[in-house]
């Protein structure tokens, strides 16, 4: 037993270095280091950690297996519930889940699942020997629509069961939010690729370049003899902050800029055609994840100075606690109680922005204390580029082109949340569609949630 309070630290690249490559930032366990921080799991009855997953992998069962040096056994039980454990080990939010919940985090820290998960993800991907069984066909054919992290758990375990599945890919290449979203130093291509290919492995034919919605419509789908339809379509509609000044050029959505840099490749200029301008002072507006990827690539593109503007304060930010620390370390400059009122600029460029300070009020809905302005405060900083990363929504396509969907004010659809069934028969969603834009490992759970439903549709109770 390691009566340790702290987690055995994860090597990293030093901040100074890392923050001019894309390289991956943590580097990963040894083998040592992975079966020292398994001997801090206290193997407790009542599994708490297990109740915080939303994909529910058995975590003291597969940290047991690392303990005794038995990485093989350990993957083959957290891929027992979880179809993409490279990717949940490094950016799933642990500490609000799976390690929030651990009995080791009354006293100290707690166990680090997520590197755990991430070292024996890792582990079986260098070995290259994951087989696949292909399972009995069925003859029910099930389109699954988007390849993110929704999409991909959907059609694996589907095609676990047997089922035909295709699943349609609005852009040229596989991942979703993985591939566009997440930066290379987070979440490397390469390695999702891999995740990805698993589920390929299985049978499901992808088809690419697809707009549902605009290419074809569900009702189409229907038509086409697919008789569940699954929509995980993401939200990758901006949200902007209705400022004068946000037409200018200079001004991006975080999207559009991550979109560029990590699918088009924009940190390999001239490599790859496509640069992306930021100058040498950049605001990304927002507190978020996506907050943090944006300010932390645009240092990385050579930005000298680059801040997060945020209304609220240190304890309200939403993004991760890790990518927080990560990005003060790069360097990353944070104006916290502050909003942007307008974007400044000059012969149709930005030049500035312009900023109201902010105090905390009373807690609003959702428990957090309301930012409130404070009189006479307002402010300018001189900026060349200007990324808003305040939310998306889903992209109206689907809702539009859908006869009986059923949709929030905002665009999500409406689901039943045990089944995922949305109101048009033998149509169910899950994922940032639906809950707006969210977590990759919730994303996960609705997959999963709406194939064992579909498994039920088609009247098999079995597994």
């Amino acid at each position: 037993m390691n009566n340790s309070l702290t987690k055995v630290p994860m090597p990293e690249q030093e901040p100074d270095v890392r923050n001019k490559n894309f390289n991956e930032v943590t580097l990963g366990y040894t083998k040592e280091m992975a079966m020292e921080e398994a001997e801090r799991c206290l193997n407790c009855k009542q599994q708490f950690c297990v109740a915080g997953c939303p994909v529910n992998v058995p975590i003291p069962e597969f940290i047991q297996e690392v303990k005794q040096g038995n990485f093989d056994g350990a993957y083959d039980i957290i891929t027992s519930e979880n179809a993409l454990p490279a990717i949940c080990g490094r950016v799933c939010p642990q500490e609000n889940q799976c390690e929030g919940k651990c009995i080791r985090a009354k006293k100290g820290e707690s166990v680090a699942i997520g590197r755990l998960e991430r070292f024996v993800a890792d582990y079986k991907m260098q070995k290259n020997d994951s087989k696949v069984e292909k399972p009995l066909a069925r003859p029910q054919k099930v389109a699954v629509i988007g390849s993110g992290p929704a999409g991909i758990t959907c059609a694996g375990e589907l095609a676990k069961k047997g089922y035909q599945v295709t699943m349609f890919e609005a852009l040229h290449k596989l991942g979703g939010v993985l591939v566009y979203g997440i930066p290379e130093f987070r979440l490397p291509k390469a390695l999702v690729e891999k995740e990805l290919q698993k589920v390929i492995n299985l049978g499901v034919k992808i088809e690419k370049n697809v707009i549902v919605g605009r290419s074809v419509t569900i009702d189409e789908l229907k038509a086409q003899g697919y008789e569940a339809i699954f929509v995980g379509s993401g939200a990758g509609l901006p949200r902007f902050m209705r400022v004068n000044g946000e037409n200018l050029n200079g001004v991006f959505a975080a999207n559009e800029f991550l979109t560029r840099v990590n699918l088009m490749k924009a940190y390999n200029f001239p490599d790859s055609p496509t640069p992306v301008f930021v100058g040498d002072k950049v605001a990304v507006v927002g507190g978020g994840n996506v907050a943090m990827d944006a300010a932390r690539t645009a240092k990385r593109l050579g930005a000298k100075e680059v801040y997060i503007i945020y209304r609220r304060g240190e304890n309200e930010l939403p993004a991760r606690i890790e990518e927080v620390h990560h990005a003060k370390e790069e360097g990353i400059i944070f104006k916290l109680l502050c909003n942007p009122v307008e974007i400044i600029g000059k012969d149709g460029w930005v030049t500035g922005i312009k900023c109201v300070e902010m105090e905390l009020g009373e807690p609003d809905a959702s428990g957090r204390r309301s930012p409130v302005e404070k009189k006479d405060s307002i402010f300018e900083i001189e900026m060349s580029t200007v990324i808003v990363a305040i939310g998306q929504s889903p992209n109206p396509l689907i809702r539009m082109t859908t006869p009986n969907l059923e949709t929030q004010k905002w665009g999500g659809i409406i689901v039943n949340e045990e089944t995922m069934a949305t109101s048009k028969e033998g149509v169910y969603a899950g994922g940032d569609v639906v809950t707006g834009a969210a977590t990759v490992i919730l994303a996960m759970g609705a997959g999963k949630q709406a194939a064992n439903a579909i498994h039920k549709q088609f009247g098999n109770l079995d597994n």
